[in-house]
């Protein structure tokens, strides 16, 4: 559990990111429910549930979806499902329980990067972009290879562009972290593949990416797009799995995957 000083509840997003940068550990709160799992003494704590951040909307060429959304209404949104079909909401659907997902936010669970997350490695596989008060626009792949500074994430777009996607994991029980997850999308013959819990933060595996876009769709190359996406990647061992089971099993999830979209 955590240890709050101060609580501040900001009105404007101008106000939120003055406060958070005015001491080095001030903290921002949205749905905190991997903040609580942890320890931690915060000085001041931004809540924000007062920025009108929690929503999601649609325009004619991407979703609009505010930082404090939960996993919950992304999990039962007819606006994701209609035009991303079932991956996102698959994505959240196995995370702890339905009272924790009604809490935990999408600004929280992507501004954080953590290695561990389902819908980091859903989203990265779909045309996804986050906005930063600070670092502006940007996508979410740019995102996650940036060094880390303060700042705060507002919103998630993701492009309306009608992708094939598709979100496989593997856990030891069904409310566990994950073991590795996988994601892949395609659009026309251009496919894209995603893989997370390595146990680091998810990336794109472009070298099997462009190798599948770029030949016929027969099942030797979709084993060797595989093959060679986990050959680019780096996998690691913790508590819950070593780095050879997570390279085995991260090929099977990705040919799962591919098959899928296809």
């Amino acid at each position: 559990m955590f240890t709050l000083i101060d609580i501040a509840q900001p009105t404007t997003v101008e106000e939120a990111y003055s406060l958070l940068t005015k001491r080095k550990n001030n903290q921002l709160i949205g749905g905190s429910g991997f903040l609580r799992m942890g320890k931690k003494r915060i000085g001041t704590g931004i809540e924000l549930s007062s920025l009108g951040l929690d929503y999601i909307k649609e325009d004619e060429e991407y979703i609009e979806i505010g930082a404090m959304t939960t996993f919950r209404s992304l999990e039962t949104s007819s606006i994701i499902k209609n035009n991303f079909g079932d991956i996102v909401a698959n994505s959240v659907a196995d995370i702890i329980g339905v009272q924790f997902r009604n809490v935990v936010t999408i600004g929280g669970t992507v501004f954080s990067k953590y290695g561990f997350s389902d819908l980091i490695v859903a989203l990265l596989s779909l045309d996804t972009e986050v906005e930063l008060y600070k670092g502006g626009r940007i996508s979410l792949d740019e995102f996650l290879n940036k060094e880390y500074e303060k700042d705060l994430l507002t919103k998630v777009y993701i492009k309306k562009n009608n992708k094939k996607a598709s979100y496989k994991s593997l856990r030891n029980a069904k409310s566990d972290y994950p073991l590795v997850n996988v994601s892949v999308s395609k659009i026309d013959d251009i496919f894209k593949i995603c893989v997370g819990a390595r146990p680091q933060r998810a990336v794109v595996a472009n070298g099997a990416s462009k190798f599948l876009s770029s030949n016929k769709l027969t099942e030797e190359n979709i084993e060797k797009s595989a093959q060679i996406a986990v050959d680019e990647l780096i996998f690691g061992s913790n508590m819950r799995a070593s780095k050879e089971y997570r390279y085995a099993m991260a090929k099977v999830l990705i040919k799962r995957a591919i098959m899928e979209v296809i």
